[in-house]
């Protein structure tokens, strides 16, 4: 997979790629990064990419011409894969959303600063439009950096375990179950008896059980959409008649 990303500070994308889990996947060459300073592609000897918007107001808004200069550049005349903005206007990104993007060979994320983007780029020039959640950030790289992140785990060999990025909270529809590691034992903390047993059977039910309980009690709303066996109604039936306890064994 390859991913492109147009910003006006690439020295804030940069850093992220060269540490942990994600410089890894790049030397490996489970995906290829590249990161494109706008400012690249001005005329001018200042490099400036923004102006006072039309009909007044505060703020500054990005120019179109970079914009279209480095995407048509690197991507071509039209984009030759989905080109897509940064902004808290677009769709919501889920999990969902990164599964949808993991599939594709190619993507481009453009990240917006200032007061906004000259319209002409949303309707002209961008093919999709995302936001990482209902809130304003002072621009877009760190958003980019979610989208990356969320993406490049969900690609074969980029996680150390095969089955990593499905159990995590949000990629089954659920919430995580608890997690525990050595000692057994802390400050009179115990971790519970099923995850000591050996019992592979047990312990996968006691996941999914703790997975079901910790979403019905922190995200119900993520019931509603979730894939449910027989088994997990009757659990959650069974929550909601007050018939299992809803503390950790160490709290009761």
């Amino acid at each position: 997979m390859q991913i492109d990303v147009f910003t006006l500070l690439p020295e804030v994308i940069t850093p992220y790629l060269q540490a942990s889990i994600m410089q890894r996947a790049i030397q490996r060459k489970l995906i290829a990064i590249q990161v494109h300073n706008i400012r690249d592609w001005t005329t001018d000897r200042h490099h400036v990419c923004d102006d006072m918007p039309y009909g007044g107001g505060g703020g500054m808004v990005m120019k179109p011409e970079p914009i279209f200069a480095a995407v048509e550049a690197v991507l071509g005349a039209p984009p030759a894969c989905p080109l897509i903005l940064l902004t808290p206007q677009g769709r919501l990104f889920t999990q969902a959303v990164a599964q949808e993007l993991a599939s594709l060979p190619r993507f481009a994320l453009l990240a917006g600063r200032y007061e906004g983007i000259d319209e002409r780029v949303h309707q002209h020039l961008v093919s999709d439009e995302i936001s990482i959640g209902d809130y304003v950030l002072t621009g877009g790289e760190l958003p980019a950096l979610v989208i990356i992140d969320a993406v490049a785990r969900l690609l074969p060999g980029v996680l150390g375990d095969p089955d990593g990025a499905w159990d995590d909270s949000h990629a089954s529809g659920l919430l995580e179950y608890p997690h525990y590691t050595r000692p057994p034992e802390f400050r009179g903390w115990r971790v519970p008896e099923v995850l000591l047993s050996g019992d592979h059977g047990r312990i996968a039910r006691w996941r999914r059980e703790q997975s079901l309980l910790r979403t019905w009690q922190r995200r119900p709303d993520l019931l509603a959409k979730a894939e449910l066996s027989e088994m997990d109604r009757k659990f959650l039936s069974r929550l909601q008649a007050g018939e299992i306890p809803t503390a950790p064994e160490d709290e009761r």
